[in-house]
């Protein structure tokens, strides 16, 4: 074994393995000509291998890429965007590619080129950690937990919604190109249970991990169903009803009946789930992904006529809370995951916390519909409505996109060419967008949260994707969803923020280790302490407008309490139809046991407390937006935090040049105290808004408990009466208190944000120049190539957004 090869074990914290390397006289050109089984007789551990194997493929490309006459030729590196029947054979590249096909095939070069930057600049911070001394002080164990923590993984999340039989699955399958991961067909899709679809970047197989509700959880929902089910034999069954004893006979089969939620809970029901009961995640790991799929089907379906369901006999969606599958050799879902949404949450609270949450982190939405019912179909129309503000100023949303499947179902009456089919289908596509667009421009509740120009309709069909009958693959919209999810993960990004922050970081410490300028760091110092003092003290860059927008808040709230005292009882009254009957009684029942909310089969969600709480919501909305906008570059508080600066860059000239690696290293710490701090905002931004729901929930919990004593004759008037009296008599003081708990929110926010900015760039400051660095290595050539590595990312982003310049003219 040579240097080289003993050198990359070390780089790739393998060196455990070098006496094994050595045994077999592997050196640095047969390195590269290892197959997987020799790989699996040098490192037998599935852990350290499949790391082996991923540096290995980038050490590879890292050389074709350096050295171009041993690359393949474009024609082979780059795979076609649309496809073919003639396997094996290669389209002639004589006449050139289009333009289309030439840009797809550099962008995939950059992006390989960026994977083996971004692995060779993780080797030398690995290097640099190992080499720092082992000694406990200040500036030791600022730069340690620096490089553990540089790398990040900012997730974007896909939420896709859309009920049984609307091609959710197919789509899915067909987008991430998987034709057998979720089941799709004649299978009966369980609305409770979400699956979350990611990369698998660890290994080559096929893994789902799936999350159970809790022992106690579901003790609590057998009693509710038990006790639903028992109140309603007598009388006539509906769709809600039949749902009971669905979930109840999936896990029992006709066990449960007559028996108590403490007899369902023995332990022999749970046998083949021994995780349940050790409130553990069981994790399954395949070679295919139809074999995964089957093994899932009796986590995530409620039912199957598929073979591979046909000896399944007991059902556990019930139990489960969230299925995620991740899938391999998906790099463009690395940093994206899609989610298979269920209607509009849950009835049980876990299941329901979690729904609210995925639905708040999505970016991006899909609704899914059939063609032919996209437009007119109310359902699909009400899950917007009421997810609207969960996603929009209440989470992170920045499109909505409508997509309507089966497109190919249409035009297809008599028997025309398939240029004639392929017309019909492209001209019935077309109106059924201007149909989906007209509906959605009568959604005024939407619209507050989100503009047309946020919203946009596709037009899909998974088979013709796959069998290319009459379209073209472009016809089908499929590559633009996936171009949707490629631009969402983002490579670039995640790899110059590393690669940003290792400069950083590197500059801290060669200069930290150098004894120059000591004089100038004081003037250097001493400058931008006072720059910092200057916008956050000072002149009030920062803190002023933030109060101001605080004071705006206290005026569109202060308007929503008085119009939430005058209208909250004419409000209710519209929620407590006081109709005599089974099935409202059964819906009051459910409101004052779940807490003020009614979650039918189908139908729309019924939520006193949000009623209740909606004129207050609607005081602030627009104010919200502007304050915490999802898109646009300005960002939170109209801005003052993107636009802070020391003046770091105004002081990188001649006078401070023995000083720029440390204004360096404080340039790239004030971006990244930024990106920190908005990343902060997104999410505190979600639980400030939701405050004024939660504050009416906690103030109307007492006549909720009060109201469900109520039993037998009378009793619905009797609750009905308990709620409407507890509302007239709080009502003067309850929406005060929602506003109270907001602005307070909002003022911690507030002092948090400036307080994070000062103390951060404080301890910036005192670590880069008053800190000398005696026993920290020389890192300069790290630096030089870690540099080198960074101007050659800068020049990439410079070249691509002058391309979206281009486009965009």
């Amino acid at each position: 074994m040579d240097d080289f090869v003993r050198n990359i074990l070390i780089e790739w914290n393998l060196s455990k393995f070098t006496s094994t390397f050595e045994d077999h006289e592997v050196d640095k050109e047969s390195l590269y000509c290892l197959e997987d089984r020799e790989i699996a007789d040098l490192i037998p551990k599935a852990g350290p291998r499949s790391k082996f194997i991923k540096r290995l493929k980038l050490l590879k490309e890292e050389q074709n890429t350096t050295n171009p006459e041993t690359s393949k030729s474009s024609a082979e590196v780059c795979p076609s965007t649309s496809k073919t029947n003639d396997k094996g054979k290669r389209r002639s590249n004589f006449h050139g590619d289009p333009p289309a096909r030439k840009r797809a095939c550099e962008d995939i070069q950059v992006t390989k080129r960026e994977e083996v930057i971004l692995s060779k600049v993780k080797n030398t911070m690995r290097c640099v950690l190992d080499k720092l001394p082992d000694q406990d002080d200040k500036l030791n164990n600022f730069l340690k937990n620096n490089i553990k923590h540089l790398e990040t993984d900012k997730r974007e999340v896909v939420g896709v919604f859309g009920r049984t039989g609307a091609g959710k699955s197919s789509l899915i399958n067909a987008v991430i190109e998987e034709q057998d991961l979720l089941p799709s067909g004649d299978i009966s899709a369980c609305t409770s249970v979400m699956i979350k679809v990611e990369a698998n970047m660890e290994n080559p197989k096929y893994e789902a991990k799936i999350e159970f509700i809790t022992k106690e959880e579901w003790k609590e929902e057998l009693w509710t169903l038990i006790n639903f089910v028992g109140d309603n034999e007598d009388q006539e069954k509906d769709e809600d009803d039949q749902d009971s004893v669905k979930t109840l006979s999936a896990l029992y089969g006709e066990e449960w009946r007559n028996k108590s939620p403490e007899n369902l809970m023995d332990k022999k029901y749970f046998r083949e789930i021994p995780e349940f009961l050790d409130s553990r995640s069981k994790t399954l790991r395949c070679d295919t992904a139809k074999e995964l799929s089957a093994k899932l089907v009796k986590y995530t379906r409620s039912e199957s006529n598929e073979e591979d369901a046909q000896d399944v006999k007991k059902w556990y969606w019930p139990l489960v809370k969230c299925v995620t599958v991740r899938v391999p050799e998906k790099g463009f879902l690395q940093h994206v995951t899609v989610v298979d949404l269920p209607g509009n949450g849950d009835c049980n609270k876990s299941r329901d916390r979690m729904w609210k949450k995925v639905v708040g982190s999505c970016s991006t939405v899909w609704i899914v519909a059939e063609i032919n019912r996209a437009a007119s179909e109310k359902e699909f129309w009400e899950i917007l409505k009421e997810s609207c503000s969960l996603m929009g100023n209440g989470g992170e949303c920045r499109q909505i996109h409508f997509i309507c499947t089966k497109s190919d179902n249409l035009g297809r009456s008599g028997n025309p060419s398939a240029a004639g089919v392929r017309e019909r289908i492209l001209k019935r596509n077309e109106q059924a967008k201007k149909q989906v667009k007209a509906e959605f421009s009568k959604l005024k509740e939407v619209k507050k949260q989100f503009s047309e120009e946020d919203f946009k309709v596709f037009t899909v069909s998974s088979d013709e994707f796959s069998e290319k009958t009459h379209l073209d693959p472009d016809d089908t919209e499929i590559p633009k969803l996936q171009k949707i999810l490629q631009d969402l993960n983002d490579w670039h990004s995640e790899t110059l923020n590393y690669v940003s922050g290792a400069r950083g970081i590197l500059s801290l410490i060669q200069g930290a280790s150098s004894r120059e300028g000591a004089d100038n760091k004081k003037t250097v110092c001493d400058k931008l302490e006072k720059n910092l003092s200057g916008e956050i003290k000072l002149s009030d860059k920062v803190s002023e407008p933030m109060e101001e927008t605080l004071m705006a808040f206290e005026r569109c709230l202060s308007e929503g309490v008085e119009k939430s005292k005058s209208s909250c009882e004419k409000v209710l009254k519209s929620v407590l139809k006081t109709k005599k009957g089974g099935a409202f009684h059964k819906i009051l029942k459910c409101l004052v046991q779940k807490g003020g909310i009614y979650k039918p089969k189908k139908g729309k969600l019924i939520n006193i407390n949000m009623k209740l709480s909606s004129c207050l919501t609607d005081s602030i909305d627009e104010e919200f937006k502007k304050t915490f906008p999802n898109e646009g570059n300005s960002g939170p508080f109209n801005g003052v935090i993107n636009t802070f600066s020391l003046g770091t860059e105004k002081l990188m000239n001649k006078e401070c040049e023995n000083v720029k690696l440390q204004l360096t290293f404080l340039k790239t710490e004030e971006e990244k105290m930024k990106t920190k701090l908005n990343n902060l905002i997104l999410e505190r931004k979600k639980t400030i808004y939701s405050s004024l729901t939660t504050t009416i929930e906690e103030t109307m919990k007492p006549c909720y408990d009060g109201a469900k004593e109520f039993k037998g004759k009378g009793s619905l008037e009797k609750m009905s009466d308990t709620i409407k009296k507890h509302v007239h008599d709080s009502k003067d003081v309850m929406f005060a208190q929602a506003k109270d708990a907001m602005m307070k929110q909002l003022t911690d926010l507030k002092s948090e944000i400036l307080k994070k900015l000062e103390s951060t760039m404080q301890e910036s400051i005192d670590l880069s120049l008053k800190t000398d660095g005696v026993s920290i290595p020389d890192v300069s050539k790290w630096l030089e190539k870690v540099n080198n590595s960074y101007n050659e990312l800068k020049r990439t982003t410079e070249s691509r957004d002058d391309d979206a310049t281009l486009c965009i003219d």
